[in-house]
């Protein structure tokens, strides 16, 4: 699909409103329910534009990417409230949208008071894509929307250009850890450093820590080892647009039921073995990251 064509996709799907909203679950391993959803946005299934990297790439391009946010924001509360979900609505918002002069305030929550959420339901989800530095306007409209009742959370911690500084800054109420440094952690001992010292900067900041990309018990075993409770992927269920509401579904293999797993797990042996050497500090292992991305 040419350029033209995509631009023309998208004047279509912001037309019509026609994106597809999926929930992905966020489970608390130690209450076995779900904390909340991540609502998930999808183009039409037959474009190039079903993939929401693609989509949000072509808005950008077209200078509406505020105007597909909120298109997605409306889909993804409307959806929400139809299938009467309980849980913490959590939704991804671009700082820059924020920060973009179009950017109407207040639209959100008449979103809210429509489809009957209140704004203690509702996270709003930073994910950054591309650099912020107006930090002193972000912190604002952040306030702006805590003293509407919103949350904060801070996605893809460690990934982004800037997101140390932001979770400095901003002090989100979570912080997503990188599926990066989810990914083999039960293999990787710099990895659990690296999530340890997260976890202790997330209870000096008074923010819950969300791991997210999970897709293997070995993982999840460790997560909950290290004292992770909150807990987002593959693992716990896929992006659904008609998720289930039922925590005890997501988690068939967890026999311990958010527990420590045993010393007789290979998973602990490694876990425990990687105690008594040292590795890199925290700073070492982000800037390291930070750069890998931004290539």
């Amino acid at each position: 699909m040419t350029v033209t064509e995509q631009l023309s996709t998208l004047d279509s799907i912001l037309a019509h409103g026609s994106v597809t909203s999926l929930f992905q679950p966020i489970v608390s391993l130690s209450e076995r329910l779900i904390l909340g959803y991540e609502a998930l946005t999808r183009g039409p299934s037959n474009t190039s534009l079903h993939s929401p990297i693609n989509l949000l790439a072509a808005a950008r391009h077209a200078g509406r990417l505020n105007e597909l946010e909120m298109t997605c924001r409306e889909n993804a509360c409307r959806r929400y409230s139809q299938q009467q979900l309980q849980s913490k609505l959590f939704l991804n918002v671009s700082p820059e949208t924020l920060l973009d002069a179009k950017h109407k305030p207040g639209r959100t929550l008449e979103l809210l008071h429509q489809y009957g959420i209140s704004a203690d339901k509702v996270v709003i989800e930073l994910t950054e894509q591309t650099p912020t530095d107006d930090f002193e306007l972000l912190r604002a409209a952040l306030h702006h929307y805590r003293d509407m009742g919103f949350s904060i959370a801070l996605d893809d911690l460690g990934a982004g250009y800037s997101s140390l500084r932001m979770w400095s800054e901003l002090r989100p109420d979570y912080v997503k850890i990188d599926r990066y440094f989810i990914d083999g952690l039960h293999r990787d001992a710099v990895k659990r450093e690296f999530v340890e010292s997260i976890m202790k900067i997330a209870r000096a900041s008074q923010a819950q820590v969300i791991a997210e990309g999970i897709e293997l018990s070995e993982e999840l075993h460790v997560l909950s080892d290290m004292g992770i409770d909150l807990v987002q992927g593959y693992l716990l269920g896929r992006p659904e647009e008609e998720p289930s509401a039922s925590a005890s579904l997501r988690l068939p293999n967890f026999a311990n039921h958010g527990k420590p797993i045993g010393d007789d797990h290979p998973a602990w042996a490694l876990w425990q073995s990687s105690k008594a050497r040292s590795f890199p500090s925290i700073r070492a292992a982000c800037c390291s990251c930070s750069i890998n991305r931004q290539i």
